[in-house]
């Protein structure tokens, strides 16, 4: 009974807010609710795997809620409650919204901790443990890479944002906003994919199983470019009804959008790739190639390209750019995959 106390207390304090101009005419000062639930299952079989395993399904439920208030010319658009107390009722604005979300993270660590710090019937325990600093900084330079994709998105989004508003206006800021959607849509394959096939990399590394390595880099490698081609083929095929979901009430914006969409399609060729040998180097526990390709790749060719290919190719260059840092960060992949195979024998 205490877990699922505790798991209504997280999802009634986990907030998400943001705010957008009023294009579907929203009642002024009205509170609609909207929501969407469902059900995702997922089965785990193991054949022939030196590593043992046992075959599993699992599955989750979800409810996504979310309330939209009209105020002024703005949306205020807010997941559950606190959101809504911090700025319907004590009337608190923007600074409500920050305010909200912020105790959101703070709960998400805080309710575990106190779970497992009182007694209770999981396997897991907190125990006083001598404090050993080189694994802790081993851990951490390992993950240093999903360091570097989490500040460099949050700073080459602010710089798409600059060149947008410079040379298109809001329009471009908009269709920008779309892409990021989708692009994320499509990316969590590959993203879901290179987290699946860490354990299992890491696993053949340590119990020096070479040949079986060299198999998950050659057969990983060719679902990353069957998965490339396929992907940007369905963008480009999607590229006009996606675009017209999103801002179909705007017939030049579509347009702008769709265009945009079908340029940046040509980035899911090589993303996988190098998604996946940025997660290879982590698996294999070179925190460094793997912060070097991810920090070139998601912040350094990005930056490089959005500020250099406008000069040539003007508005199209920002939406070539992102194609244009997975071309250089492939070949980045490519030299530290062929430098370092007589290292980890994976080729």
């Amino acid at each position: 009974m205490k877990r699922i106390y505790i798991v209504m207390l997280f999802a009634a304090l986990a907030t998400i807010t943001y705010a957008q101009t009023d294009d579907k005419g929203y009642q002024e000062g009205a509170w609609v609710l909207k929501g969407v639930t469902g059900l995702n299952m997922s089965q785990t079989a193991m054949a022939n795997w030196s590593a043992g395993g046992e075959n599993s399904i699992a599955g989750n439920a979800y409810l996504n809620a979310s309330l939209t208030h009209k105020k002024g010319n703005w949306l205020w658009v807010t997941n559950m409650v606190l959101d809504a107390l911090f700025i319907a009722v004590f009337d608190w604005g923007v600074a409500g919204a920050a305010i909200a979300t912020g105790l959101s993270q703070c709960v998400g660590g805080v309710l575990p901790l106190i779970y497992f710090l009182r007694p209770n019937t999981s396997l897991l325990r907190l125990r006083p443990a001598a404090l050993r600093l080189r694994p802790i900084l081993q851990s951490c330079g390992n993950g240093s890479s999903e360091l570097m994709s989490n500040i460099s998105s949050s700073l080459v989004g602010m710089l798409y944002n600059f060149q947008l508003m410079r040379l298109i206006g809001e329009d471009g800021v908009s269709a920008y906003g779309v892409l990021m959607y989708v692009q994320f849509i499509f990316v969590a394959i590959f993203i879901g994919y290179s987290i699946g096939c860490a354990p299992v990399v890491s696993y053949h590394y340590g119990a020096r199983n070479h040949p079986e390595l060299k198999s998950l880099l050659r057969k990983s490698v060719l679902l990353m470019a069957i998965g490339g081609v396929m992907l940007s083929a369905l963008a480009r095929l999607l590229a006009a009804p996606l675009s017209h979901l999103f801002v179909g009430y705007d017939a030049d914006l579509c347009a702008l959008t769709t265009h945009a969409f079908t340029l940046f399609s040509w980035s899911f060729l090589l993303v996988g790739f190098n998604i996946f040998a940025s997660g290879f180097f982590t698996a294999l526990n070179n925190g460094a190639i793997s912060a070097a390709i991810s920090f070139l790749r998601t912040l350094v060719f990005q930056s490089g390209a959005v500020l250099l290919l406008p000069l040539l190719l003007d508005v199209d260059g920002i939406w070539w750019a992102i194609t244009a840092a997975e071309c250089f960060a492939f070949l980045i992949s490519v030299i530290f995959l062929v430098a370092k195979r007589n290292k980890y024998h994976y080729m």
